[in-house]
């Protein structure tokens, strides 16, 4: 028995343009406020480091990838936001990133032209707002370098500030908590690429103990997304990465005890109370609605007029063109009739004729043509005309059934389809999320976050 608790539905969440604001006087005087962009492999945010209250939060949040048609012009890329749904375009994005770090400039230019204009500066001149851009930990040289030229040598910004968006964090938090800037502490970032463990002693991160784990929350939803098409190979197209991502953010959980916890789903009733069922979009009749004969007949019968209506509107189309063209052949050969033999030539060779007689070929060809259209037209209506008592006659479209003695108040039961086109999040929920610690799961040789973790606090 189906808990219908339990059943849940997705969002398919579709992106709407970013808005194009306008720069608050605060953030130009006395002095240009500076542009925060914690620019991310999977999501960039920017806005303005104001005290203002209404911009302490990010004025764009956008997804890090671009798409352009080939052999469009570059101010024809769609970036973030601009791209309604990402699924049917995702084969054609680009990404600035390789993991976490930055090495496709081009794209970040596009990225940059989008957080400029729609915060509402001018990029075409000169940025005179200062920058503050985030970066991973321990980011190559080349890469800071690469950036800072950009910015400097494109945009023409007056300072440039990199930092740790994990650092910044964990450095807002002391402020919150009235502790001292310079206190120690341990942060675990995970991204969606990557997972960084970073030791802070004494407000200053200690980078030659730095861990990075290459996992992070894309490869967990490719996991789930792989899980559930073996699960479900029928649902296959419907199982998209994007669904995944909502699925892992909202429905998974990570074990206080991984094994224990297996165990526990082990159990039919436990199973019963804690699946998850996701309904995918499906086409059809709600579920539990049955068709009667006369129903499907009358289907059937709407279906043949439809068809005799298009090919009756296909035979006038094709009459009308053929009338047309006797028409401009017939005032072709009245012009050899009257003696205009320059005219009758010329006129030869733009309809691509070699000689009268070829002319008078297509003039016999075609009147044939008209005239089997016209007595096709004549037959058609003589068919349709209705019958007297007004009844219209409809062919037995049911003539191939077995039972003769069948009443037609039969009843054919459909079976559930919404059920059929059902997700059930059973052990998925905690095994997905559990790649993080013990990677081996997927046949990644390499620590989870608890070994790193303990190794990085030996140090």
């Amino acid at each position: 028995m189906t808990n219908q608790r339990n059943v849940y539905t997705f969002e398919d969440y579709k992106c709407l343009p970013d808005p194009v604001f306008t720069v608050e006087r605060e953030c130009l005087e006395p002095c240009p406020a500076p542009i925060v962009v914690d620019n991310g492999s999977f999501q960039c945010r920017a806005g303005w480091a104001s005290c203002i209250s209404q911009l302490d939060q990010p004025r764009l949040v956008f997804r890090s990838v671009a798409a352009r048609s080939r052999g469009a012009a570059r101010n024809d890329a769609h970036v973030g936001n601009d791209i309604p749904n990402l699924e049917p375009l995702r084969w054609t994005f680009k990404s600035a990133f390789d993991r976490n770090l930055v090495v496709n400039f081009d794209m970040q230019e596009l990225i940059f032209d989008h957080v400029f204009m729609h915060l509402g500066i001018n990029s075409q001149g000169q940025v005179d707002h200062p920058v503050v851009i985030t970066e991973p930990p321990c980011n190559p040289l080349h890469c800071r370098q690469m950036m800072s030229e950009l910015l400097f040598e494109c945009y023409g910004v007056p300072r440039v500030a990199y930092g740790v968006d994990s650092l910044f964090s964990f450095y807002h938090n002391n402020v919150s908590d009235g502790a001292d800037l310079l206190s120690t502490g341990l942060v675990v970032s995970s991204g969606y690429h990557c997972s960084h463990v970073l030791p802070v002693i004494n407000g200053r991160l200690d980078a030659l103990n730095c861990k990075r784990v290459n996992l992070g929350g894309g490869q967990a939803a490719a996991y789930l997304q792989r899980l559930l098409q073996l699960k479900y190979p029928a649902n296959q197209t419907a199982i998209t990465l994007s669904r995944m991502e909502e699925l892992l953010h909202q429905h998974s959980y990570v074990a206080i005890d991984y094994q224990h916890e297996l165990e526990k789903w082990a159990s039919p009733n436990f199973y019963e109370k804690e699946v998850h069922r996701v309904q995918l979009p499906f086409s059809g009749r709600a579920a539990g609605v049955c068709v009667s004969v006369e129903e499907r007949n009358e289907r059937k019968a709407q279906q043949l007029r439809r068809l005799q209506e298009i090919n009756s509107r296909r035979r006038e189309e094709k009459l009308q063109e053929d009338q047309k063209r006797l028409e401009t052949l017939l005032s072709v050969q009245e012009l050899l009739e009257d003696g205009s033999l320059e005219l009758f030539h010329r006129s030869l060779v733009e309809l691509n004729m070699d000689s009268a007689e070829e002319l008078q070929s297509y003039i016999h060809k075609l009147s044939m043509s008209v005239e089997q259209h016209r007595l096709m037209k004549a037959e058609t209506v003589e068919v349709e005309q209705p019958a007297e008592d007004g009844s219209e006659m409809v062919p037995d479209l049911n003539q191939d059934s077995d039972e003769p003695c069948k009443t037609t108040s039969a009843i054919q039961p459909l079976f559930n389809k919404a059920e059929f086109h059902q997700l059930f999040l059973g052990t998925e929920r905690l095994r997905v999320p559990e790649i993080l610690f013990q990677p081996s799961l997927i046949g990644e040789e390499q620590m989870g976050l608890m070994e790193t973790m303990q190794f990085v606090l030996e140090q």
